[in-house]
């Protein structure tokens, strides 16, 4: 591999010399072999926008040259656009401030800079200015994070829609309820799939709070927070900026030594995806268990086929995607548990700087990919497709022992259980052993054991 000679603070490096970065940037890649793969794209592609909109701000205030400072505009806007993704290659398991990241971002962005501009642009001088990896990395870790949170909602929100079409659609259908997983009163599937469109909407609305959570960026407090080396009206610019470019709400931290020393707001919003991971789980599981079968199981939802479940029982057909579902919730919790744990006082957080920023972002940009990912799979390759055995639903439920609850009030709680007790024992129904008793005319028990009525109060 032909190389070039470039020099940090520290020394000569040698770098490959088709490379955008530079000394330090190389430094980091041979000082971190740890997970062999980069930070993600889109905390670099944050970098990018933010070092966009740190330019503009010092070019604005006076500070940064306006020529120097279009380089670096255009330049970062490239890393933006993810057009020099394979010039970042610092490991994930860096140093727990992200400076490697930054400075990777700042030597690329000076190089392309340079290159247009025919002149030195310094990666620290100009690139970096007014800035400290302490609050750069953190503030594009909020960019990236908020931006996966919109991109999930999205997702969500597909979600939503599709489960409440079900529910209209199948609002006529009755099965059987069941609560500790025993029979329990008649239930109609669209109100089954309502109460899973309720879920999926509060899911949409948690991630509404999420990025409240990350709208307030650390950008302005430098090293520990005080803003040393950068001006008073920085940060509000930069942020603004930043609001420009996506539409979110970003705008200057209230209390700068807060927003670097702790990653409580990364706590809270993954809180919120753990959160709704364990919703979809909810929904998941019932339509597996539902359609399981498909002849000695449930049986009552058919879920799609789409493709052979076993390598060996020729024909078998099996759950895949909610299957899928219930891994991606596992993956999240760990990563909460991860996010957790990073954030802790003597962890992560020690004194002015957390230092467990890079597995932060890691985890919390993996929760939101996979879940959003997943989520889109589950609306196309199972809801979409999902349909209902409705004979099935209806001979469950005319088998069900539960339907006595609709002539308790009529002949007595006690002797409603003899009669359930009687058909269970017998092996038949409850309108059958009401009807040998004769315990009310025939038409009283129809109307009593109108299923749809029983799931419709008044």
């Amino acid at each position: 591999m032909q190389t070039r000679t470039e020099k940090d603070t520290m020394g000569e490096m040698q770098v490959p010399i088709d490379a955008l970065y530079g000394a330090s940037t190389a430094r980091a890649v041979e000082n971190f072999p740890i997970a062999h793969r980069p930070v993600p794209k889109e905390v670099i592609h944050a970098f990018g926008h933010l070092k966009a909109a740190c330019a503009i701000a010092n070019r604005d205030l006076g500070k940064l040259d306006a020529t120097v400072a279009q380089a670096i505009i255009d330049a970062a806007d490239e890393v933006a656009k993810g057009q020099h993704d394979a010039h970042f290659p610092v490991d994930v398991y860096q140093t727990g401030s992200g400076t490697s990241t930054n400075m990777n971002a700042n030597e690329v962005i000076a190089n392309l800079a340079s290159k247009r501009l025919g002149a030195k642009v310094h990666p620290n001088d100009h690139v970096n200015m007014g800035q400290s990896s302490n609050d750069t990395f953190p503030t594009a870790m909020h960019i990236a994070a908020a931006r996966g949170c919109e991109r999930l909602a999205s997702a969500i929100c597909r979600l939503t829609g599709s489960l409440r079409e079900k529910a209209s659609q199948w609002d006529g259908i009755v099965k059987v309820g069941r609560t500790h997983t025993m029979d329990a009163t008649p239930i109609r599937i669209g109100q089954v799939f309502s109460g899973y469109a309720q879920q999926a909407s509060d899911g949409h609305l948690a991630m509404d709070s999420a990025v409240t959570y990350l709208e307030r960026l650390p950008i302005g407090g430098t090293a520990v927070g005080t803003g040393i080396n950068t001006h008073p009206e920085f940060a509000k610019r930069v942020c603004a900026g930043l609001y420009a470019r996506f539409s979110i709400r970003f705008e200057e931290a209230p209390d700068h030594p807060a927003a670097q020393a702790a990653m409580d707001k990364f706590v809270v919003a993954h809180g919120f995806i753990k959160t709704a991971a364990v919703s979809f789980t909810k929904i998941a599981n019932d339509i597996r268990l539902l359609a399981s079968g498909p002849r000695c199981g449930i049986g009552e939802l058919i879920i799609p086929a789409i493709q052979p479940g076993s390598s060996i029982m020729p024909g078998k057909e099996n759950p895949v995607i909610c299957e899928s579902v219930m891994q991606v919730a596992c993956r999240v919790i760990g990563n909460d548990a991860t996010i957790t744990t990073a954030g802790l006082g003597g962890v992560g957080s020690i004194f002015e700087l957390n230092v467990a920023m890079p597995v932060i972002i890691d985890a919390f940009l993996e929760s939101v990919n996979l879940l959003t990912n997943v989520t889109n799979v589950f609306v196309d390759k199972l809801l979409s497709g999902l349909k209902v055995n409705e004979a099935r639903c209806a001979e469950l439920v005319e088998q069900s022992l539960m339907n006595i609850t609709g002539l308790a009030p009529v002949i007595g709680y006690e002797q409603a259980a003899k009669v359930a007790k009687q058909a269970m024992a017998e092996g038949k129904t409850i309108r059958q052993i009401a009807r040998e008793l004769k315990l009310v005319d025939d038409a009283t028990l129809d109307k009593l054991l109108d299923y749809d009525a029983m799931t419709r109060p008044g």
